[in-house]
């Protein structure tokens, strides 16, 4: 291969080029990139960022030095607008069209939006840099959906003396990822620091000064964030005869067409560890799919399925939460140590006959070790959970 594109320059397309590099790869590599920034880390924004604790400048992944020795051509602030898989070139913004041997589909997420103007997103760091400025003591901020995002927002809002609303449609927040059990006793630690958390609550629109209520209700605000998930940023790709539903549709190999593949936040693959198909927008799996698809790409005789157990993590207050695993669309929860009340213990997760998770919530990473390994050999649910059902 004489030139591999990337196309998406955060965690997963800088992940593939340093591993396209590091496995000999000497030929030209262009990564493109819609954000003007040099890659940088996104889990601090909810957190770090919008506490004030770090700045921007602590956020890179890579100093200049270190991009500059990959020897990259870089196509920062620029837009890929299509893609010719015949021809094999990607077009970009600026008219320009890039030939490729290979392809790395790296291009993330964007956030959902409500209809109206004025509310915030939480993506990019300008978002981030953007939000903080307008929160402090006295303000009152919607917070329009309790998952992973929203819950991290509202607790560092709440630390910042806002006066916090938090919204959410469905009845316990984050049960379709983590289960009703761990859903309530978040949903406790909300209110018990003070944020006015409503469920079962439809948002349809934001307005001047708030939101307005799919009952016809409304809610007031100085500051609105919506938080009610992503979509993958698939657009350029449409007329390519790429397979496209809910991301970049892969292989087990992260493949999407001979000499193409997906990693990260827009790649939907089907993880032969599972057996699903699945799309993970966490920022271990950005990483690990980035080098794992750049191998695949430069060494097609020696591929390996990706077969990974998802990691992601959060911070809420003074609660840390750790998790293995695909909680998605389990059968069943068993807190096997620990317990809720004290928000100390360790969750498990069963999808048929088979351990698919576990999760700890005021614990060390650590204790959930041995769990992973035990998802990773696809141990069966009796063999690792003395149930009670």
């Amino acid at each position: 291969m004489n030139r591999i594109v990337v196309v998406g320059a955060s965690a997963a397309g800088l992940a593939a080029a340093e591993t396209l590099r590091r496995e000999g790869y000497g030929g030209t590599l262009t990564l493109v990139g819609e954000e003007v920034d040099a890659p940088y880390d996104r889990p601090p924004l909810s957190k770090q960022i919008l506490a004030s604790q770090w700045e921007a400048e602590r956020l890179s992944l890579r100093t200049a030095a270190q991009i500059d020795a990959l020897h990259l051509d870089v196509r920062l602030g620029v837009l890929a607008t299509g893609l010719n898989s015949a021809e094999r070139t990607v077009e970009l913004g600026t008219g320009e069209r890039i030939g490729y041997d290979g392809l790395i589909v790296a291009t993330g997420v964007r956030p959902r939006r409500l209809p109206g103007q004025g509310a915030h997103v939480l993506r990019t760091v300008g978002d981030a840099l953007h939000l903080r400025e307008r929160l402090g003591p006295g303000r009152r901020l919607v917070v329009v959906g309790a998952g992973f995002l929203g819950a991290e927002s509202a607790a560092v809002a709440r630390s910042l003396g806002c006066e916090v609303v938090l919204l959410e449609p469905a009845a316990v927040p984050l049960a379709h990822a983590v289960g009703e059990q761990v859903g309530r006793v978040l949903a406790q630690a909300h209110s018990e620091h003070g944020v006015a958390l409503r469920t079962g609550v439809g948002v349809s629109a934001v307005t001047e000064g708030g939101v307005l209520l799919r009952d016809g209700g409304s809610v007031e605000a100085d500051e609105v964030l919506v938080a009610i998930g992503s979509l993958p940023n698939t657009e350029w790709l449409e007329g390519s005869g790429l397979h496209l539903s809910d991301g970049l549709v892969c292989d087990e190999y992260s493949a999407a067409a001979p000499d193409v593949y997906g990693a990260g936040d827009v790649a939907r693959w089907l993880n032969p560890l599972f057996g699903e198909s699945m799309r993970i927008e966490h920022r271990t799996n950005a990483a690990e799919q980035g080098m794992a698809a750049a191998r695949n790409l430069l060494h097609p005789s020696a591929r390996k399925p990706f077969a990974p157990v998802p990691y992601f993590w959060s911070d809420q207050y003074d609660i840390k939460i750790h998790a293995y695993g695909y909680l998605r669309g389990h059968d069943a929860v068993e807190i096997v140590e620990g317990d809720l009340a004290q928000r100390r213990f360790l969750a498990a997760y069963r999808k048929g006959d088979r351990l698919v998770g576990a999760l700890v919530v005021g614990m060390p990473p650590k204790a959930i070790r041995s769990w992973r390994q035990a998802i990773a050999a696809g141990a069966p649910w009796s063999s690792v959970v003395t149930t009670t059902e």
